[in-house]
């Protein structure tokens, strides 16, 4: 018996959106929990809108989060994970100790989920969703996540120490880094310009701007007004006082930060490391989104999307913490 061209058609076309499901979606899904917990993405929303009311440095806060969670094995939940008599968990590396913070917002997310859907959201979930959020709180763009994440049973300090790119590394240092997570140099660029929100210490600027060669000389590579501007904030032998990332408008998601990595006021070395790399390299795109808000807006959910399925856990593998804090 014939199938009918029609019919054929629908058939055919059903099969082709499943195979791409399997090959793009890789278990994620963008209405995932339509059924299961319909209320998810509004009650996220809800309690990281309260928290960053009463304390807006917490929106960077979150979206670093996110990111030195999905470069430690995947988006897991991992970086969540409290640490043991036995075991030296993410939290506890050295790039997050002391750093990270924000871990409050996500409980109080779980907590809420738990008693509307127990047992059907994972932290995975709630902390890429409180990521964008709060960069729509910092009057950035919005866009749809992809869900369905499971969360890890592990965590590990030294796991972090070993995969975490450093804000001292150099551009091909930090190409390698990205590259090893499937990201390429415009997603590079791209994640790097969340640092147009947040904070960071004068501990991590000081010999840049104090003794850059050992000689009481500052970083040749900086903009010498940008230099005076630091040590006004950030006097030799003080490392705790937290001074803006972007010199200009540290609160607000925009493109401001790559205007000020082409006038040589990048914070950190790999922020001026972007600007090298020649032919393929960062500057390029450095001075396309300084340019173009749109092109930032339009890319920056792109890239933090394909950072978010780094590694990602769906199906049975791992669990659905109840406390994001322990494994269950």
């Amino acid at each position: 018996m014939k199938m009918r061209p029609a019919v054929l058609f629908f058939v055919t076309r059903v099969l082709c959106l499943l195979l791409l499901a399997v090959g793009v979606n890789d278990g994620l899904y963008y209405d995932i929990y339509r059924f299961s917990c319909p209320q998810a993405e509004q009650v996220i929303f809800d309690v990281v809108q309260s928290y960053i009311h009463n304390d807006p440095t917490l929106a960077p806060a979150l979206l670093r989060m996110h990111f030195h969670d999905a470069f430690v094995q995947g988006a897991d939940a991992s970086v969540l994970i409290d640490s043991t008599p036995t075991n030296s968990a993410e939290k506890d590396a050295f790039p997050n100790k002391n750093s990270l913070r924000g871990f409050e917002v996500i409980d109080a997310c779980k907590a809420v989920l738990e008693q509307q859907c127990p047992g059907v959201v994972s932290c995975a979930d709630v902390l890429t969703v409180a990521a964008r959020d709060s960069v729509r709180l910092a009057l950035g763009p919005f866009w749809d996540v992809p869900l369905g994440r499971r969360d890890g049973l592990t965590s590990s300090a030294a796991a972090a120490n070993a995969n975490l790119p450093s804000p001292f590394s150099n551009f091909q240092q930090l190409v390698n880094s990205f590259k090893g997570k499937g990201l390429n140099v415009n997603d590079l660029v791209i994640l790097s310009g969340a640092h147009t929100i947040g904070r960071t210490h004068c501990g991590f600027v000081n010999q840049r701007i104090y003794n850059f060669t050992g000689h009481g000389d500052a970083d040749p590579s900086l903009n010498n007004g940008y230099v005076y501007q630091l040590k006004q904030e950030c006097k030799p032998t003080d490392l705790t006082t937290a001074i803006p990332m972007d010199p200009y408008t540290p609160a607000i998601f925009d493109t401001q930060y790559y205007k000020s990595l082409s006038q040589n006021k990048g914070i950190f070395p790999s922020d001026a490391a972007l600007l090298q790399g020649g032919f393929g390299g960062g500057g390029a795109y450095v001075r396309l989104y300084g340019a173009s808000p749109n092109a930032f807006f339009t890319a920056f959910p792109n890239s933090i999307v394909k950072m978010g399925r780094i590694g990602v856990l769906t199906g049975q593998q791992g669990q659905i913490r109840k406390n994001c804090r322990v494994v269950n």
